[in-house]
């Protein structure tokens, strides 16, 4: 048996890595003299012509194979949101008050679920450790609702980083107590990311009612979000936007094959610089995220900004952009470079139990030169087994063996079977 298991290990092993098969290369420079921690950017470029995440990607000092880590600036994982409850709410001094009993850990962010509509409200917010204990001022916010107005709404407290276990509102405004349910909490990542850009365009075309952009993006490059960079006029703004991505088709598409795979999201842009009363609100969001989204090829990406009777809002450019990839390892001196473009390699595995995690900001920052064919490039060879080659006789051969199996072992339980005495 053990002969049988390490003949099916050889005869699916992956192929290993090796400098001949790389078809691009990558010169690192600025690596540290001294053996230090050290980190590179992985670029658009890099991701396109590499396998998808990464896969074949491997460093190499001289013809050493070097192990290294992949670390992303942005959220690591899927966060849920919060609803975090109001507690003690009622009305002191004219103004609505609240507590909220926070999350441990740090967070940012709040989000006020409010019902009310048409308003302009001033909010201060103060933290404490304990409920009922000695509080800590942590600001003052404005909130509106200017949708007659066509200038959207913002209930968004934009918190310093905080990790209060209460924290303690009071809203001045006309707003009742009965409006205010409470905040909203996305407690995924309090730090903020780093973004690499990835494609940019400054094509916009009026059409009808509506502005519509298109954004091309190259193969295997994650999209997180999109920037948009305003007009001077409108001066204030609030517009929703539609954005729908699809893979574009490298040959005319077989009537038979699946719709290639696309995206769909919505947004909006806001900008309001205004004095209403003694309220003077500067606020400005000119982002919208993407959910992370990675197509296997070159993607077209269509964004239609909704000016319905308003005047036509025309960006001067839209940028897309991903959250900043960084490969990260342990140097010592010597000539490094990046090889990738063999896309028959897996991910690497390797023990990185021989250095920490890396914080890319504290370690030293190494450049990656201009991507190059690879001089040593040749083609790797079809060495795939035969069942590699044809799996359908290989899946032929095993139901025949387990046919066989069943076969013998029914054939064995009966004549293992005692005769039956029916005397």
């Amino acid at each position: 048996m053990k002969l049988v298991a390490t003949a099916i290990l050889l005869l699916f092993a992956a192929p290993t890595a090796e400098i001949k098969f790389f078809r691009y290369e990558r010169p690192l420079s600025d690596v540290p003299a001294q053996p230090a921690q050290a980190c590179v950017v992985a670029d658009a470029e890099l991701l396109t012509h590499a396998s998808m995440g990464l896969a074949d990607v491997r460093l190499y000092q001289g013809r050493t194979e070097m192990p290294y880590l992949i670390q992303t600036s942005g959220p690591t994982g899927e966060s849920s949101e919060q609803h975090i409850a109001a507690l003690n709410l009622g009305v002191r001094g004219g103004k609505v008050v609240f507590d909220a009993a926070m999350p441990t850990g740090a967070y940012s962010d709040l989000q006020l679920n409010l019902s009310a509509q048409d308003f302009i409200a001033t909010v201060s917010v103060a933290g404490s450790q304990a409920q009922g204990g000695a509080a800590t001022k942590v600001g003052v916010y404005t909130i509106f609702d200017l949708t007659r107005q066509h200038l959207g709404r913002s209930t968004v407290l934009h918190l310093p980083t905080s990790d209060f276990r209460y924290l303690h509102f009071s809203i001045a405004g006309p707003l009742r107590a009965e409006e205010v349910s409470g905040v909203s909490l996305r407690q995924s990542s309090v730090s903020r990311p780093s973004y690499v850009e990835v494609a940019e365009t400054s094509q916009v075309v009026q059409k009808g009612h509506s502005t519509v952009i298109d954004l091309s993006v190259p193969a295997h490059v994650p999209v997180d979000r999109l920037i948009f960079v305003a007009p001077d006029m409108p001066a204030n703004f609030s517009r929703d936007v539609t954005i729908s991505a699809a893979e574009v088709a490298a040959k005319p598409r077989d009537e038979s094959a699946l719709p290639p795979t696309s995206y769909t999201s919505t947004g909006n842009l806001l900008r309001v610089h205004t004095t209403e009363g003694d309220h003077t609100i500067n606020l400005e969001n000119l982002e919208v995220a993407t959910v992370h989204t990675t197509f296997e090829g070159q993607s077209r990406w269509t964004i239609t900004i909704d000016n319905g009777d308003n005047a036509p809002l025309l960006p001067r450019s839209v940028r897309a952009e991903m959250y900043e990839r960084d490969l990260c390892f342990q140097s010592s001196p010597g000539v490094y470079a990046l090889y990738y473009g063999d896309p028959a390699l897996a991910s690497p595995r390797y023990d990185i139990g021989q250095f920490t995690m890396i914080r890319p900001a504290s370690a030293a920052q190494v450049k990656a030169g201009p991507e190059q064919q690879n001089p040593e490039f040749q083609e790797r060879p079809d060495d795939r087994s035969f069942t590699e080659k044809h799996p359908a006789l290989l899946w032929s051969a095993l139901a025949l063996v387990i046919g066989l199996l069943g076969l013998i072992a029914l054939r064995t339980a009966k004549a293992q079977t005692p005769p039956t005495n029916n005397a």
